[in-house]
């Protein structure tokens, strides 16, 4: 019984550790409070209830292991639905859904929050620099490999030398992935 009871515990432990890494989200107020003590940039998923290539991305990229550590360990990373009820303070500003009802239909009216930030397509990634700005909105479903050109170019601020589509050619041309699926 002793022994059973022993093997249980160790696959319940091995399963533990071995379970897939998750992306930390968390929402943007809380992001900004952590960047006043430890400033990192942000990288924000714009996704909606309805939007089918949000969920591919959230299934097929965020619950990639190697993007969801390097998102934890270079990012503060951001969840919102552009057509939820959320009330958004950011930067002493509040942004509110005022359209939004509750309803069983497949979709809302755009949050005050997604229009301020330009996005009008989902998914969408927004990144933000270290004083909360927004930089980049990056719009369609990305694969693992794909946004982790856009992770190293904001996690480095390699964005600030990129002038032309010169540089960022040549930006493409040196960059080699580290995923590896």
């Amino acid at each position: 019984m002793a022994l059973i009871r022993n093997s249980l515990i160790l696959l319940f432990f091995l399963f533990e550790f071995s379970h897939a890494q998750q992306v930390n989200w968390m929402s943007i107020e809380k992001a900004q409070e952590l960047q006043k003590t430890n400033p990192k940039n942000i990288i924000m998923d714009i996704y909606t209830d309805w939007c089918g290539p949000c969920k591919l991305m959230d299934k097929n990229t965020f619950q990639n292991q190697e993007v969801a550590k390097f998102l934890n360990d270079n990012f503060y990373a951001v969840k919102f639905n552009a057509e939820g009820n959320s009330v958004v303070n950011y930067k002493g500003k509040v942004y509110k859904n005022p359209g939004y009802k509750e309803t069983k239909s497949a979709r809302n009216s755009s949050h005050n929050f997604t229009r301020y930030l330009g996005v009008y397509g989902y998914p969408t990634i927004v990144f933000f620099d270290k004083n909360t700005n927004p930089i980049a909105p990056i719009t369609g479903y990305l694969t693992p490999q794909q946004i982790e050109i856009y992770l190293n170019l904001f996690r480095d601020e390699k964005y600030l030398q990129i002038k032309s589509q010169d540089d960022f050619k040549e930006f493409l041309n040196n960059f080699e992935s580290k995923f590896k699926s």
